[in-house]
């Protein structure tokens, strides 16, 4: 099993903002691409941060969907349009693989 986490840092005054694209954007990847993804907030550390969390039963399937979502203009769509809720350069991806 595969676990991707993509963590972004939100600007001062767009929580709000950022959690519905966050709530967004994942029900846009389910319904589009049946995948299931969780959206995440800090217990600890900085507050204004916000992540996304999805899991695939392997590499494979996330190159699939990934390259998919990546020539999609309406994922593209929802994406930029949120670009004034998040700090450029902060956002970052982990791949983990369950053992």
């Amino acid at each position: 099993m595969i676990a991707f986490v993509r963590m972004t840092c939100v600007k001062p005054g767009k929580q709000g903002a950022a959690v519905a694209f966050a709530k967004e954007i994942s029900a846009f990847l389910k319904g589009a691409y049946h995948l299931d993804t969780e959206v995440l907030r800090p217990v600890g550390g900085n507050p204004q941060r916000i992540a996304w969390s999805a899991r695939y039963p392997d590499m494979a399937s996330m190159e699939t969907i990934t390259t998919k979502m990546l020539a999609d203009p309406k994922y593209w769509e929802l994406v930029n349009g949120a670009s004034e809720c998040f700090i450029g350069g902060s956002t970052r991806d982990v791949i983990w693989q369950t053992i």
